[in-house]
Protein backbone atom coordinates (compact mmCIF):
# COMPACT_ATOMS: atom_id res chain seq x y z
CA UNK A 1 0.00 0.00 0.00
CA UNK A 2 1.25 3.48 -0.83
CA UNK A 3 1.74 6.31 1.63
CA UNK A 4 0.32 9.77 0.96
CA UNK A 5 3.76 11.02 -0.09
CA UNK A 6 4.16 8.07 -2.50
CA UNK A 7 0.71 8.74 -3.93
CA UNK A 8 1.36 12.42 -4.60
CA UNK A 9 4.69 11.64 -6.26
CA UNK A 10 3.01 9.12 -8.58
CA UNK A 11 -0.02 11.16 -9.67
CA UNK A 12 1.33 12.45 -12.98
CA UNK A 13 2.37 8.97 -14.09
CA UNK A 14 -1.00 7.62 -12.93
CA UNK A 15 -3.10 10.28 -14.66
CA UNK A 16 -1.18 10.01 -17.92
CA UNK A 17 -1.73 6.26 -17.97
CA UNK A 18 1.99 5.47 -17.86
CA UNK A 19 1.80 3.37 -14.71
CA UNK A 20 1.77 -0.45 -14.76
CA UNK A 21 -1.70 -1.77 -13.91
CA UNK A 22 -0.66 -3.39 -10.62
CA UNK A 23 0.84 -0.13 -9.36
CA UNK A 24 -2.21 1.80 -10.56
CA UNK A 25 -4.46 -0.61 -8.69
CA UNK A 26 -2.50 -0.10 -5.47
CA UNK A 27 -2.58 3.66 -5.92
CA UNK A 28 -6.34 3.63 -6.56
CA UNK A 29 -6.69 1.55 -3.40
CA UNK A 30 -4.87 4.20 -1.38
CA UNK A 31 -6.70 7.09 -3.03
CA UNK A 32 -10.11 5.54 -2.40
CA UNK A 33 -9.44 5.25 1.33
CA UNK A 34 -7.60 8.50 1.99
CA UNK A 35 -9.69 11.68 2.09
CA UNK A 36 -6.70 14.10 1.96
CA UNK A 37 -5.30 12.33 -1.11
CA UNK A 38 -8.74 12.27 -2.77
CA UNK A 39 -8.98 16.04 -2.26
CA UNK A 40 -5.44 16.59 -3.52
CA UNK A 41 -6.20 14.52 -6.63
CA UNK A 42 -9.32 16.58 -7.25
CA UNK A 43 -7.41 19.86 -7.11
CA UNK A 44 -4.54 18.37 -9.13
CA UNK A 45 -6.96 17.46 -11.91
CA UNK A 46 -8.60 20.91 -11.80
CA UNK A 47 -5.35 22.91 -11.95
CA UNK A 48 -4.77 22.90 -15.75
CA UNK A 49 -8.27 24.21 -16.44
CA UNK A 50 -7.97 26.90 -13.79
CA UNK A 51 -4.63 28.03 -15.21
CA UNK A 52 -6.03 28.11 -18.74
CA UNK A 53 -8.94 30.30 -17.65
CA UNK A 54 -6.66 32.59 -15.64
CA UNK A 55 -4.30 33.03 -18.58
CA UNK A 56 -7.22 33.95 -20.85
CA UNK A 57 -8.01 36.99 -18.72
CA UNK A 58 -6.25 40.26 -19.48
CA UNK A 59 -4.89 42.39 -16.69
CA UNK A 60 -6.30 45.93 -16.85
CA UNK A 61 -3.79 48.32 -18.42
CA UNK A 62 -3.67 50.54 -15.34
CA UNK A 63 -2.93 47.59 -13.05
CA UNK A 64 -0.28 46.32 -15.45
CA UNK A 65 1.43 49.71 -15.57
CA UNK A 66 1.43 50.05 -11.78
CA UNK A 67 2.76 46.53 -11.33
CA UNK A 68 5.52 47.12 -13.88
CA UNK A 69 6.48 50.38 -12.19
CA UNK A 70 6.55 48.70 -8.78
CA UNK A 71 8.67 45.78 -9.97
CA UNK A 72 11.13 48.09 -11.71
CA UNK A 73 11.53 50.12 -8.51
CA UNK A 74 12.23 46.91 -6.55
CA UNK A 75 14.80 45.76 -9.08
CA UNK A 76 16.59 49.10 -8.91
CA UNK A 77 16.67 49.03 -5.12
CA UNK A 78 18.21 45.54 -5.13
CA UNK A 79 21.03 46.51 -7.49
Amino acid sequence: MYTCKDSINLLLEFLEGDMPEEEARRLREHLSGCKPCEEFLSTYRATPGLCKRAMALKMPREVSAKLTEYLRSKIKSCS
